[in-house]
């Protein structure tokens, strides 16, 4: 029999608090629901139970050298404690203005403890340092915000943006770097390739078969200039000077 009783579904990856005259009556899981209201005195609130992702967009904070960037940042929640998390929050409202509130809550918490943490890094340690930054301490985090009913999961960098002005020091400052990694290999290489020469020029000073063949190369190149007579009498003696 369905005299007096009011239909409520409860979506899936959701769970729903019927309230009775205001007052919290039970917890509905996914499903239809046929709840005995003569009256016409319940309500139903449903919260998601899947994770959610909230985007802080262009934080402008400061590091430890006063340089201003803009900082971007992937967090993933879920509700954890549905009753708790309704008791925070005027209930008068759509379930998205509420949870829009509590994200607004959660964005300010974060935001306090990424300023903190990019305050005490060097401009140009961040980038080597971004994995310190997405092992933020998520466990003080939560502390801060378990009275909300909200657990984060995770936390994510997504951009780090310095001034164009900055950008273009950093350019040069790189450019610099390759240019004198460059000049550096190539002083290597000169300096090599001299004591290769140096070391086969030692080695050609005492062997009488390369000076033999330089003497028959001396020969080949005035023949080829035209007829010539050579008087080849005391060759041996040509190759001991």
């Amino acid at each position: 029999m369905l005299f007096f009783k009011k239909e409520y579904n409860v979506k899936p990856n959701q769970l729903g608090f019927l309230y009775r005259e205001n007052v919290l009556e039970k917890v509905l899981n996914s499903g239809v629901h046929y709840i005995y209201d003569r009256k016409d005195k319940t309500e139903l609130i449903c919260l998601p139970t899947c994770s959610r992702m909230v985007q802080l967009i262009n934080q402008e904070v400061l590091t430890k050298d006063n340089i201003s960037l803009r900082l971007s940042v992937i967090m993933h929640y879920v509700i954890s404690d549905g009753e708790l998390f309704l008791s925070q929050f005027e209930l008068n409202k759509t379930i998205l203005a509420i949870l829009s509130e509590a994200e607004q809550r959660i964005y300010s918490t974060v935001q306090i403890h990424f300023r903190n943490l990019i305050s005490r890094i060097e401009s140009e340690e961040l980038n080597e340092k971004r994995g310190d930054l997405n092992a933020l301490n998520i466990e003080e985090l939560n502390k801060e915000i378990e009275s909300l009913g909200i657990t984060i999961q995770k936390i994510m960098v997504k951009d780090i943006c310095f001034p164009k002005n900055i950008q273009d020091l950093f350019a040069k400052q790189l450019e610099a770097k390759i240019r004198a990694k460059a000049d550096l290999e190539n002083a290597r290489t000169s300096v090599a390739t001299a004591r290769t020469l140096k070391n086969a020029s030692e080695l050609m000073k005492g062997d009488e078969n390369i000076k033999f063949f330089q003497y028959l190369e001396a020969i080949t190149k005035i023949a080829s200039k035209g007829n010539h007579t050579f008087m080849i009498g005391e060759l041996q003696h040509f190759l001991n000077k």
